[in-house]
């Protein structure tokens, strides 16, 4: 079944990656990055699939009647404040402070109407369920809301990549969305909820899990600007486990262990072969501050204003292992400065840092799929550290396709 994509945020094109190896069909992409002039993702993701159909524009600025219809949309939207406030200037009185990202998604869903999209496959770093530190939980539940209102249920599963045997411990929170006019809309409603979350469901199909004791059930209660206001304001541990879904309000969470016993990926199996640029490896006269960055610490600091502390670490593998899955990307793994969240690992060149084709590798994009003339191997790196692992979405896809097919 080949679905019609919307691809928002799509960086150099991690859910493109994955949606069109299972045979669905991006008609629109949009990357645009507000705090660069040179548009380096949007360069590469023009540069792989070509100019055609994508906007290298700043979304908020798009009418929605510029967005061609389509059945699933999809995007890592960036993680910021999704609160809302009440306004004179909007007709529903709501407006988002900061997260104007999440909100520019919603504007898509809530103008298109009579031609919303069907499906939503969208993705985020986990700590969305547990924000802000003094409302546990307020954004996912004010994110949940406004969808619920737009007329979508929605299924959600924080997965780590390793634990499904690929080769970087990743944990981001994926969330599906069913229109109510959809077919698996009136599958979810009907269903048992601890059944589809443990077994039916499509993310459940796709990483299995282990059976758990530990769920329960709440409602969502009041508008958007009531949950801002009120949702868990005692500041208590967010009610949002790492599983569950949504259904007209009523939500129904649990906590989930994987259930995965097949063929697992290693840092060293990626490793590239032969000899790499020197540049990425490590001189050995700065060996010693990677030593100090990456071990353990005990030690007193004075701030900018002169107040005195203690400060402490604990000390981190080094060089890193291969024999495992790698530890996350971060946005900052390029660069030769040394650096305590850095990957290095040993070869027979001696130590060095991660090239971009091993990045691309941890997080399973084709090789070289970020080299572009224009673009720094710093950068790459950078891409990489946003991106997210495409088995992943390639899992979660297959999944839904094949609901889809059986409905």
């Amino acid at each position: 079944m080949s679905l019609k994509v919307v691809e928002l945020f799509a960086g150099v094109g991690g859910f493109r990656l994955g949606l069109e190896k299972i045979g669905f069909n991006v008609v629109w992409s949009n990357q645009w990055e507000p705090s660069t002039k040179r548009q380096h993702a949007s360069m590469v993701y023009e540069a792989r699939f070509g100019k055609k159909n994508h906007s290298n524009e700043d979304i908020a600025l798009i009418g929605s009647d510029e967005i061609p219809d389509h059945d699933l949309l999809c995007g890592g939207f960036p993680c910021q404040d999704y609160s809302v406030a009440t306004t004179l200037n909007n007709s529903k009185g709501l407006k988002g402070k900061k997260g104007v990202l999440w909100w520019s998604i919603f504007k898509i869903l809530e103008e298109k109407k009579d031609k919303r999209p069907k499906y939503l496959f969208l993705e985020n770093v986990d700590r969305l369920l547990k924000s802000p530190s003094d409302q546990r939980g307020r954004d996912f539940a004010v994110m949940l809301q406004s969808l619920n209102e737009l007329g979508y249920a929605i299924e959600w599963r924080v997965i780590n990549a390793a634990d499904y045997g690929m080769p970087q411990k990743r944990r981001r929170v994926f969330f599906l969305g069913y229109h109510r006019s959809s077919q698996l809309y009136k599958k979810v409603n009907i269903a048992e909820k601890l059944d589809w979350v443990m077994e039916e469901g499509t993310i459940a199909n796709a990483f299995p899990v282990c059976h758990t004791k530990e769920f329960h059930e709440l409602k969502l209660e009041g508008d958007l600007v009531q949950i801002t206001n009120n949702f868990n304001i005692k500041g208590e541990l967010s009610p949002f486990m790492n599983t569950g879904i949504m259904v007209d309000e009523k939500v129904f969470t649990a906590n989930t262990e994987s259930n995965y016993k097949g063929k697992r990926i290693f840092l060293k199996d990626i490793i590239q072969k032969g000899r790499v640029d020197k540049e990425f490896l490590i001189n050995e006269s700065d060996i010693h501050k990677w030593e100090y960055l990456k071990g353990s610490k005990k030690e007193k600091r004075i701030s900018k204003t002169g107040y005195q502390y203690n400060y402490s670490e604990g000390g981190m593998v080094f060089p890193d292992s291969l024999d495992g899955p790698s530890r996350t990307i971060i946005t900052g793994e390029g660069g030769p400065s040394p650096s305590r969240f850095k990957h290095v690992v040993k070869t027979k060149n001696g130590l060095r840092r991660l090239t971009p084709l091993e990045l691309e590798r941890l997080n399973m994009f084709p090789d070289h799929h970020t080299k572009h003339s224009d673009v720094t191997n710093a950068k790459r790196a950078f891409f990489m550290g946003n991106a997210l692992v495409v088995g992943v979405v390639e899992k979660i896809g297959m999944s839904l396709n094949s609901k889809l097919k059986n409905s």
